[in-house]
């Protein structure tokens, strides 16, 4: 299977899948993890770098199919530090969109992108600062406590962050009709546009929603033109 850009060094991993499934992922740390959905019946969990050689023997791929889950777990071997594989790797997954539950994924990565994923929620637990969000339906939970930057290219469905003393932000279309939710102690959203903090413009009882819970943290909404340099 091909991806977006080609890579000096690459392992992957391909599994047939022929019905629905719940995904459990945990894949350590890594520059950047990119999710999709495609329309084939292979999960496919691609490892690339440009500059580790040895990664298809410094990486394992495990994948566990039991009746109703996959578990997919990504290990390092022979030495391989945890800083290493952050400024090294990048991990590549693809999933049949049509056999998609429920996602719940654990990643330490600069950057996580989620695309085309129509399930009933994804959670993400993550330690990052940078989140895509594009084409995704369904409730979509962040588990992290960095100060992140969240650039959500449409809203279909649930957006829920989870922070403890943090400050973070979420750009969204300018079109996006969604309602804001805090939850939790201390939690408070604040809106910008053009960079100049503004009035409330989300539309209450929207069936789409940006919800922030947690103890003691801010979320800015921003238009995504403004959020997006």
């Amino acid at each position: 299977m091909t991806f977006a850009k080609n890579y000096l060094y690459e392992s992957v991993t391909e599994y047939d899948i022929n019905e629905p499934k719940r995904y459990d992922m945990k894949f350590g740390a890594a520059k950047q993890l990119i999710l999709s959905g495609y329309s084939g019946e292979k999960i496919c969990v691609g490892l690339m770098s440009d500059t580790l050689s040895t990664i298809q023997s410094d990486f394992k791929v495990k994948i566990d199919d039991t009746r109703n889950r996959i578990d997919i777990d990504v290990t390092r071997q022979n030495g391989v530090t945890e800083a290493t594989a952050k400024e090294a790797v990048s991990i590549f997954v693809r999933i049949p969109a049509q056999y998609i539950g429920k996602v719940e994924l654990a990643v330490n990565a600069e950057t996580i992108e989620v695309h085309s994923l129509d399930c009933d929620s994804i959670e993400l637990n993550s330690k990052t600062q940078n989140v895509v969000l594009e084409d995704v339906v369904g409730k979509v939970e962040i588990d992290c406590n960095l100060n992140m930057n969240v650039v959500c290219r449409s809203i279909k469905g649930v957006i829920a962050m989870n922070q403890v003393s943090a400050t973070s932000r979420i750009s969204i279309p300018e079109d996006a009709v969604f309602t804001a939710v805090t939850k939790g102690m201390g939690t408070s959203i604040s809106f910008e546009k053009n960079g100049k903090p503004t009035e409330a413009f989300d539309s209450p009882g929207a069936d789409n929603i940006i919800e922030l819970n947690g103890m003691k943290s801010e979320l800015v909404i921003c238009t995504l033109e403004e959020g997006v340099k």
